[in-house]
């Protein structure tokens, strides 16, 4: 009897700890499944972060690629406005002097200048017909468009030399067109037509405000009176 009772409480202790090692196998698959399935879930998180990443990253090269050429493209336009304030000062100060130096303020400037020309060169000025309109409206006053029609004689060298004292004098004349009246007994005849500017006098200290009418025709005659 007591080697049978000793067989059953070894069989019985036996069989106590198999039920244990199931039990304990169990869970331990258990634990390695959670921790399987937790590693698994964080290598997708982190895949996921990694694409989330790498796409902000590529987000935020171009939009800083496209905010350079915006700024670029602001720094270019704004190089022409620079000193802008300063450049119209100073184109304001030329332009002022030009008036002073090269434009006259009254008729007979204009007329006194163009007597000295025509008798250092020489030439006849027969008459001058004369038209006008107020233009350009500037920080030293509104400026007088003249325009002359005037007709020539003298011979063909002296006439050229008459039409370059004109573009080189101190006083602003432009040429706005020639025209040959004929020809006779070696005398040319010429008919210019020639612009100025009359300034405005009260501007500049030391000259008349001009209270003549322009002059709608001038003979020859007058015009050697004027020379």
């Amino acid at each position: 009897m007591t080697t049978m009772t000793r067989a059953a409480a070894v069989s019985q202790s036996v069989q106590g700890m198999s039920e244990r090692t199931r039990r304990l196998i169990t869970q331990l698959n258990l634990y390695y499944a959670a921790v399987s399935v937790l590693g698994l879930v964080c290598l997708y998180l982190l895949v996921h972060l990694f694409f989330t990443w790498r796409a902000a990253t590529n987000q935020n090269a171009s939009a800083l690629a496209q905010q350079t050429v915006v700024l670029k493209t602001a720094e270019i336009a704004k190089r022409p406005l620079e000193g802008l304030d300063d450049k119209l000062a100073a184109a304001t100060t030329d332009a002022d002097k030009f008036y002073e130096t090269r434009l006259p303020s009254v008729y007979s400037d204009v007329l006194a200048e163009l007597g000295a020309l025509t008798k250092k060169q020489n030439v006849k000025l027969k008459s001058v017909q004369y038209g006008q309109a107020p233009v350009l409206d500037g920080s030293a006053g509104a400026l007088t468009e003249v325009r002359m029609d005037a007709i020539l004689n003298g011979d063909y060298r002296p006439l050229v030399l008459f039409m370059n004292s004109l573009e080189r004098d101190k006083m602003f004349f432009l040429i706005n067109g020639v025209t040959l009246t004929g020809q006779q007994s070696g005398m040319v005849g010429l008919r210019l037509k020639l612009t100025t500017y009359l300034r405005p006098a009260k501007a500049y200290v030391g000259h008349a405000k001009p209270t003549e009418d322009a002059p709608k025709n001038s003979s020859s005659k007058k015009k050697s009176e004027a020379r």
